[in-house]
């Protein structure tokens, strides 16, 4: 199990490669995230890094949270994560530590957890791709509606998990193995081929891809 970095997206753009290819790149602001806490497999019955990340005034933050953060000796931060690790990702780390964007590199695979934008509620065209009714031959204020839900005499009941209108986005996403194209250290900038889930500013957590394990 590998570490899942915090990011905040900053936004899309584009970057040319060595050859002079466009490439259209998602920029994200990795890091450094501080260890707050290390669990271990005799104390916690699991082996983690808690991890912190954006800083945070201490006049907003609880005095509980601000005994945590001390004890670390680590300043308040907005976000607080686990990341579940295995036992030699614990070598040489320690609390009030940070993890850079350097334990990425050029060329790696990655997933990208985060929440995608929420679309309110929405219609069953834009929310599962149905397609719009032929406005021929009398069709008329029903072109955009998704038919008939019933299921005939048996069972006599909508089908659970049904496409229907509905609530749309704001819900956990992972877009998988995706490269990233280029590691700016001296930024702290992760730059990923493509698209990933979340709004601009929003949260991302960034994780060597699982299916190259």
């Amino acid at each position: 199990m590998a570490i899942e970095l915090m990011c905040r997206k900053i936004g899309m753009t584009r970057i040319y490669d060595d050859s002079g290819e466009s490439v259209p790149v998602t920029v994200l602001e990795a890091g450094p995230n501080s260890i707050v806490q290390i669990k271990t497999p005799e104390k916690d019955g699991y082996t983690a890094l808690q991890l912190g990340f954006a800083d945070k005034r201490p006049s907003r933050t609880p005095k509980a949270m601000q005994g945590h953060f001390d004890r670390a000796k680590v300043a308040p931060k907005y976000h607080l994560k686990e990341s579940r690790v295995d036992a030699q990702a614990l070598e040489g780390r320690e609390e009030g530590g940070d993890i850079t964007v350097e334990v990425f590199e050029k060329g790696q695979r990655v997933d990208v957890v985060g929440t995608s934008k929420g679309r309110g509620t929405a219609g069953v065209v834009k929310r599962h791709g149905f397609a719009v009714k032929r406005r021929t031959h009398g069709t008329h204020e029903y072109f955009r509606h998704g038919g008939a839900i019933g299921a005939g005499a048996y069972p006599g009941k909508v089908i659970k998990g049904l496409k229907m209108p509905g609530r749309m986005g704001n819900e956990r996403v992972t877009t998988r193995n995706l490269e990233v194209v280029r590691v700016d250290a001296g930024q702290n900038l992760l730059f990923i081929r493509g698209a990933v889930p979340g709004h601009r500013n929003g949260l991302v957590r960034v994780r060597t891809a699982v299916a190259g394990q």
